[in-house]
């Protein structure tokens, strides 16, 4: 696994194929495509980018695949977390943030101007463990993830737990929780979740990037609890997908809205966002978690790149405009292969439509789109 270090790879911008999305997927048709002059073969453009460690992996990619074809702009993406993401856009040190937690009306109040949402990908969140001595993958209902985070489900043959497992012959190992300590989407996404299926979670505990754990230790970024579950016998803990992949880690089946247990795969991500796709607010800020539907995974997650729509440099804001429509084309072909989900083809259109508002000098960035 790859660690959070800075990612610097040069990409650039003289002339990209930039595509439209059609109706039935998000691969671009070739009949859309534009040819944009961005910049003179002398200049470099650098874009400093800061946030969520979920799609890190896929970002990473991106950049690598996106500089190959265009050696021009050096793209610096800090995998530092969604809170970390957002406190340094509102503050204008990075050129885009990345979160897989839509932004609170409370801290779009406080950004120095329109800033977007874009999502870019699709991910789960994943619920982890390391027990070798289970003889059979772990499924687990609501409440029992709720009471194992809560701290009151405390070993791995408690009845609940061995109800729905009964041929994974649980031991009586003491079970760690690994949660969350820097402010992240992940954790919103997870917090976000367990506050719908469990009364008590939300009352006691609620939702966000950063909430006060009842149980367990922490530890930072999906690296970090990754790590942590890895090297910890009897732990559990929740990462984005990749990760879990990446690592080799053992992932539970979740009983979803639908009543079935259900598995983290692409295409239960998917059909999470289809299930909204349709019902997505102007803003395109929402929530996929414990979406019905039988085959529904139901801890899945939009990730998104926040960008402000007026840029002071036209240069910077074009270079910029034009990774981000790339990404939401030519970029989708990767995500597969990353363990992410392809936006469903309205999503992109939704998408595209925030990309062409950016604008520096009140003249718009993307030409022909």
């Amino acid at each position: 696994m790859r660690n959070a270090s800075t990612v610097l790879v040069a990409a650039g911008l003289l002339v990209m194929g930039c595509k439209g999305s059609d109706s039935s997927s998000a691969t671009p048709s070739s009949s859309a495509s534009t040819t944009v002059a961005v910049a003179p073969k002398s200049d470099t453009v650098s874009l400093n980018g800061a946030g969520a460690t979920f799609p890190f992996p896929l970002y990473s990619k991106w950049i690598s695949e996106f500089g190959k074809a265009n050696p021009q702009v050096k793209v610096n993406y800090q995998s530092v977390g969604s809170g970390a993401g957002i406190k340094q856009i509102t503050d204008q040190t990075v050129d885009f943030g990345a979160s897989d937690a839509p932004m609170s009306d409370e801290e779009l109040a406080k950004a120095k101007g329109k800033l977007h949402h874009v999502p870019m990908t699709l991910g789960a969140v994943v619920v982890t463990y390391n027990l070798p001595e289970a003889k059979a993958a772990i499924k687990l209902t609501p409440e029992a993830l709720t009471g194992v985070f809560m701290g009151e489900i405390k070993k791995w043959n408690d009845p609940k737990l061995v109800a729905d497992n009964p041929d994974a012959k649980l031991p009586a190992t003491n079970i760690t929780v690994v949660a969350r300590s820097d402010g992240s989407g992940t954790t919103a996404v997870f917090t976000d979740y367990l506050a719908k299926v469990s009364p008590a979670w939300k009352d006691k505990v609620g939702a966000g990037k950063s909430v006060k754990w009842p149980a367990g230790i922490s530890s930072k970024g999906n690296e970090g609890v990754t790590g942590s579950v890895k090297s910890t016998p009897g732990s559990i803990g929740y990462v984005e997908l990749a990760y879990a992949k990446q690592n080799n880690l053992a992932t539970a089946s979740l009983k979803n809205q639908a009543g079935k247990f259900t598995d983290a795969a692409l295409a239960s991500v998917t059909a999470a966002a289809a299930s909204v796709a349709d019902k997505m607010p102007d803003d395109l800020r929402v929530s996929i978690t414990n979406a019905p539907g039988e085959a529904a995974y139901p801890i899945a997650a939009f990730s998104y790149v926040l960008v402000y729509e007026e840029n002071a440099n036209a240069q910077k804001g074009q270079a910029l405009a034009n990774y981000l429509w790339w990404g939401l084309h030519e970029g989708q072909e990767h995500a597969e292969a990353l363990h992410y989900g392809k936006l469903p083809a309205p999503v992109v259109a939704k998408a595209e439509a925030k990309v062409k508002l950016l604008k520096a000098e009140g003249k718009a960035l993307l030409v022909g789109k």
